[in-house]
């Protein structure tokens, strides 16, 4: 990966290892201009472990691997998802109605509105009524069968809207393959007023099918057995209409998406159908503007004004040069307590790879361990090792200037937000007092970004996520690597359906695994019933 603009940061890192946030600002008194805006978002970072030769020097480097040649050619639906051989058009998914968008003799963009029509019309005839269940009652409860992105997509967005979604309707999401969780999720449910949508864009995805199995049992069981009830209440995101329509669902009520949109980037698709139900067709439009907002930014901006490429270009200088492992990130909301959970499958399963999209292994550090909780329940647990520990963790802080409608109480959000900028603060600048005994010197120097706006709107979550998926594709250029695969999430999931017909196999036949596995299968058949 070595070329003249990594060296250049090599050289440079070496340099700037021995220089303190502390320094930094001595130096640059005017550094509150390293801050960027888009999309209704205002990305702070001043406090981080570069000056304006670290920022030319990255952005020479996402010249030299030919970002904006690349992001044009997503934009264009080329296929750069080159293992699979693909086009990545997640940004399809948010572009307006009117526009085109010509992939492989077809236009994606009136594809996307006719699902979004059919979307909007089923979660009307939900939210309004005319769609009852099977004794005709109305539906109350919405229960996603899901997984990975499936799952995590829209289970994050709806807590972070809650306070935009119908009150006085249940939403539900349900993921593990362990019994407990769909236990757990069906419990309290009256099922004639139950709806589950299943979300499997091939239909056979072994925990989904698993658990929507278990689901339709429980449905026939409580009303009587009858098979007509599951088109009642049952309905599919998926593209395989003849598994669909085996398992008991009317393919009328299955709603497709695309080879062209990976599981992590589903959610503005027909994965999102349970967010729509709970925040309504207005809402979801909104969220899908914001993301539509932020890719015309990572579009057209210039590279030194452009958000997710200043948030790439940061991860890459801590991971690559100043041998960084972790990435945190804290929302001072509690809303957004799943955050941290879908950007460490984005970004993790995007990027954490070692081999370059042409095949030959990468020569440099790829990948960020993404972790965090909110704020301020963090600053109660981990921060400790923030301020005082060991390990280099640069850190996102998200804040709103205001809370979400009806959700202010007394003076807490002022509370809420002045922790976050104080802990950036003191993560920067630690302790100046020389008298304290060392356990009560907090170095500083720790990085930290800021990213602040308004209010947690649809539109503002919508641009926020768009962000962090136009962060990876950064990355994955600077890295040579394909972001869009993720070959290393099926080996297991093959092993572990061969794991599963041995461990139901009578007698001792069939093992060939290695002596610790073996062991593992044994002791588990020979478990007390």
């Amino acid at each position: 990966m070595a070329d003249a603009a990594w060296d250049a940061l090599v050289a440079h890192a070496a340099v700037m290892r021995g220089r303190t946030v502390r320094e930094l600002f001595a130096a640059e008194p005017d550094r509150d201009r390293m801050h960027v805006e888009a999309a209704g978002w205002y990305l702070d970072y001043a406090k981080h472990r570069v000056n304006a030769d670290t920022l030319r020097l990255l952005l020479d480097l996402v010249r030299a691997r030919g970002l904006q040649a690349r992001i044009e050619a997503m934009f264009r639906g080329e296929h750069i998802n080159v293992t699979e051989d693909r086009a990545v058009l997640h940004v399809a998914l948010r572009m307006p109605a009117g526009a085109s968008l010509v992939v492989d003799g077809v236009d994606v963009v009136a594809e996307v509105h006719r699902v979004l029509g059919q979307m909007s019309d089923f979660a009307s005839s939900i939210r309004d009524g005319r769609r009852v269940g099977y004794t005709g009652r109305v539906i109350r409860n919405v229960v996603n069968i899901g997984i990975g992105g499936s799952d995590l997509g829209p289970s994050m967005a709806y807590d972070a809207l809650r306070a935009y979604s119908r009150r006085d309707m249940q939403f539900r999401f349900v993921s593990n393959v362990d019994g407990a969780d769909l236990l757990e999720v069906v419990h309290g449910l009256d099922a004639a007023e139950t709806l589950f949508i299943v979300s499997s864009k091939t239909f056979t995805t072994l925990e989904t099918l698993t658990n929507a199995r278990a689901a339709r049992a429980w449905l026939l069981a409580a009303l009587g057995g009858d098979e007509a009830a599951v088109k009642r209440h049952f309905v599919a995101v998926s593209t395989n209409a003849e598994k669909v329509a085996e398992f008991g669902i009317d393919t009328a009520d299955m709603f497709g998406f695309w080879d062209w949109v990976g599981g992590r980037y589903s959610l503005w698709s027909a994965i999102g159908l349970s967010l729509m139900l709970a925040i309504g067709p207005d809402n979801f439009r909104a969220l899908l503007a914001g993301a539509h907002a932020m890719d015309e930014h990572f579009r057209t901006a210039p590279l030194d004004a452009n958000l997710p490429v200043i948030m790439g270009v940061l991860g890459c200088w801590y991971r690559d040069f100043l041998d960084a492992q972790t990435q945190a990130v804290v929302p001072y909301a509690q809303v957004l307590v799943k955050l941290p959970s879908y950007l460490q499958q984005l970004e993790m399963e995007s990027n954490g790879k070692s081999v370059r999209a042409d095949g030959s292994p990468v020569d440099a550090p790829t990948g960020e361990i993404v972790w965090g909780t909110v704020g301020t329940n963090g600053q109660h647990a981990y921060f400790q090792l923030l301020h005082q520990g060991t390990a280099l963790v640069p850190i996102d802080l998200i804040g709103f200037d205001h809370p979400q409608p009806g959700h202010a109480l007394g003076n807490q959000q002022d509370l809420l937000v002045a922790n976050l900028i104080a802990q950036a603060e003191a993560l920067a600048f630690g302790t100046d007092d020389p008298a304290l005994p060392p356990y009560r010197v907090m170095p500083g120097n720790r990085p930290s970004s800021a990213l602040m706006s308004s209010q947690l709107t649809p539109f503002a979550l919508g641009a926020l996520i768009a962000a962090y998926e136009h962060k990876v594709m950064t990355l994955g250029t600077i890295w040579g690597i394909d972001s869009f695969d993720q070959w290393g999430v099926e080996l297991g999931k093959v092993l572990a359906q061969r794991v599963a017909s041995e461990i139901a196999a009578p007698g001792d036949a069939g093992l060939a695994h290695d002596a610790s596995t073996n062991a593992l299968i044994r002791r588990y058949r020979g478990r007390s019933s």
